[in-house]
């Protein structure tokens, strides 16, 4: 059944800045959770909220296969996981959906599904977008938010 996943999400057309030409889809997921901020000074010394994690499910036909934490990570439910960093953005369909991302890896492990990925395409967000001031320093706010993750390999 992940195969008519991919194939649906494959259609989805990126914008460049986050575009992986040359690589192979290797899962794409739905993800179900929230992004969470914190109450903080900035340069300007006003308070104001700023991303600290995401915390999410990662669901394939309905079925749990895995979460998405801080680093970023993704883990597997067959023990594999990517950490990756942030290497392309472009905008969310509206001002309150979070950027499109194109993430690079840096680190895997385990021997499954994700053992090989080499980018993560975070794509089709909606939600999770959190701005302006906040009242006392140190405290959290989550948005909640959905996006599809694609992971892919060089090939």
């Amino acid at each position: 059944m992940a195969i008519s996943v991919v194939n649906a999400s494959a259609q989805t057309p990126v914008p460049a800045a986050i575009a992986a030409p040359g690589e192979t889809i290797v899962l794409t997921v739905h993800a179900e959770g929230a992004q969470v901020y914190e109450c903080k000074a900035g340069a300007d010394g006003k308070l104001a909220f700023a991303f600290r994690e995401p915390i999410a499910t990662l669901i394939v036909d309905g079925k749990t296969v895995g979460r998405h934490y801080a680093g970023p990570n993704w883990e597997h439910s067959d023990g594999s996981a990517v950490t990756a960093k942030a290497a392309g953005n472009a905008p969310g369909a509206t001002s309150d959906d979070i950027p499109w991302l194109k993430l690079e890896a840096t680190a895997n492990r385990g021997s499954g599904a994700l053992s090989n990925v080499t980018t993560v395409q975070r794509i089709n967000t909606k939600g999770g977008k959190l701005e302006g001031p906040c009242e006392k320093a140190g405290t959290f706010k989550s948005a909640p938010y959905a996006a599809d993750y694609v992971f892919l390999r060089k090939n």
